[in-house]
């Protein structure tokens, strides 16, 4: 009961993982430039370009050409994508090797080796999206100092909602990826230790 326990806490933090991870890679506020004089917002996503006063009257423009994109954002959006695939084939896969499904019973082995397999897929894809997150902020603290005071952007909230993501899946893949969690502990016969009732002799017998 123990480890079924675990697979599934494993599973929704994994689950809760790919969906901030999604939500990441949806979000516009991946970079946010913020000028004082005129109190306009500009946020910039891997998709899209927003900007705005103050949060009225913003209006967003697509990224139509890929190759006029700055590396970083290319980059970011290529393993983003690929990280939220692999985690949702970690989905599937897990959900067939957890003990609380039916999916391959009687065969606890290829089980617990399924869903060991799940949970690598879904570390791997919090490992991609926690590095290539954390080289899309350097990218964005190397250009804040060597660009004018006007045009310095900021990592906006998207970043922090990626490294959670990336955080929950790798939380979630050590549970369901730990053998000795998805292993049922046999029981334990323990040795009967009450000492063993000897009749003394009594000393009225001992002589006639």
């Amino acid at each position: 009961m123990a480890s079924s326990a675990l697979q599934l806490l494993g599973f929704v933090l994994s689950l809760g993982g790919l969906g901030a991870t999604i939500a990441a890679t949806c979000m516009v506020t991946w970079k946010r430039l913020e000028s004082n004089t005129s109190v306009r917002q500009t946020y910039q996503g891997l998709w899209m370009t927003c900007s705005g006063f103050n949060n009225k009257e913003t209006s967003c423009e697509l990224h139509e050409s890929l190759f006029d994109l700055p590396i970083e954002v290319q980059a970011t959006r290529a393993v983003m994508l690929f990280s939220i695939f692999l985690a949702s084939v970690g989905v599937l896969v897990s959900t067939v090797g957890m003990k609380c499904t039916r999916f391959l019973d009687g065969n606890d082995k290829t089980k617990n080796a399924v869903a060991m397999a799940g949970g690598i897929m879904f570390m791997l894809s919090g490992v991609l999206t926690l590095a290539i997150t954390s080289w899309y902020v350097r990218k964005i603290v190397q250009t804040f100092y060597g660009a004018h005071h006007k045009n310095r952007y900021e990592f906006g909230n998207a970043v922090f909602t990626s490294w959670a993501g990336a955080v929950l899946m790798l939380t979630g893949g050590v549970f369901l990826s730990c053998r000795r969690c998805s292993q049922s502990r046999p029981l334990v016969n323990l040795p009967n230790l009450r000492p063993k009732f000897q009749p003394t002799p009594n000393s009225s017998t001992d002589y006639v």
